[in-house]
């Protein structure tokens, strides 16, 4: 069974989505550790509650990032993990640590990359007016936010939304394709070929979201 290490920043809300996939079996993978760069991040009790281990690399006790970066590695690499999750993990890390876990390290991101890399995704896509919003899991790499796609979940951005109504609709959806990735990639299911994910999986139905829904054809 795949060996997995989660990182986290703060509560750790993708990280307890995944725990409990693995604790009914539905993640086919063992999570064998949960490392944060903060020692007061919340997710470590929720962790520890669960009886996985929990480490803590604090990146302010480190001058370079590459220090940082190195110390994070070696941390991980004492669980012997098969792939590494970010789950709400604060840091940017660096090329020579993209290059050590390339093709097992992936990412949440709250956006329907390539739109709306960084940070305030939400804010940002109420500014501009998209009428269709989400979030991706995809493969880390030297290029913030935008390695490839593994995985894609849209949700409507309705009229009256404000940041917090449309975090919370889309975060809804993290918890539901978080699990399901890891799980591809456990059954190995996943691979890489010229930068792009290839994906054994049942061929995608033919529904389409249109958001807001067109009027009914009066003539159907």
């Amino acid at each position: 069974m795949s060996r997995v290490v989660i990182l986290i920043s703060g509560r750790g809300s993708n990280m307890a989505s995944l725990l409990a996939a693995a604790e009914s079996g539905a993640l086919r993978a063992t999570v064998v550790g949960v490392i944060a760069n903060r020692p007061d991040a919340q997710g470590l009790l929720t962790a520890a509650a669960r009886g996985v281990p929990t480490r803590v690399v604090d990146h302010r006790s480190f001058a370079e990032r590459e220090e940082f970066d190195s110390a994070l590695a070696e941390a991980i690499e004492t669980f012997s993990p098969d792939l590494v999750v970010l789950a709400g993990f604060m840091r940017i890390l660096g090329a020579a640590f993209v290059r050590r876990f390339a093709g097992r390290l992936i990412n949440i991101h709250p956006s329907l990359l390539p739109a709306f890399p960084g940070l305030h995704t939400h804010l940002r896509a109420l500014s501009e007016g998209v009428r269709i919003h989400g979030c991706t899991v995809h493969f880390v790499t030297a290029d913030l936010d935008h390695g490839p796609v593994i995985i894609q979940a849209a949700v409507p951005v309705i009229d009256g939304d404000d940041e917090a109504l449309l975090a919370a609709r889309v975060l809804a959806q993290e918890h539901v394709i978080y699990p399901q990735a890891v799980r591809w990639f456990a059954e190995g299911r996943l691979r890489l070929q010229d930068g792009r994910v290839l994906l054994e999986a049942p061929p995608a139905g033919a529904g389409v979201l249109i958001a807001p829904q067109p009027d009914p054809c009066p003539r159907c």
